[in-house]
């Protein structure tokens, strides 16, 4: 029981994060501009993640939830608003 409520709070973080990603992106670039590479790639690697913590005994709830919030800032630096954004801070 223990194992499968930590792996249902590590999926809704997924969900939810993913979510999050998707609406800022949507808000920032619009329909035209949405990157729907980084989403299909945020999408995989959630299900990787839970595939893990459903896999691995070991593995806290808390390091999958972290690791995978530190996973959608890295694909959130990477998209054309964000790299608008820091171009015009530099220069």
């Amino acid at each position: 029981m223990r194992k499968t409520l930590g792996t249902m709070m590590v999926a809704a973080a997924v969900v939810l994060l993913t979510a999050t990603f998707g609406f800022a992106e949507y808000a920032t670039a619009g329909a035209a501009n949405f990157p729907y590479f980084q989403l299909g790639c945020l999408i995989i690697g959630g299900l990787l993640l839970v595939a893990m913590k459903r896999k691995y005994n070991k593995m806290y709830t808390t390091e999958a939830v972290g690791a995978f919030a530190l996973y959608t800032i890295l694909m959130a630096l990477f998209t054309n608003p964000v790299i608008d954004v820091i171009k015009n801070i530099v220069t």
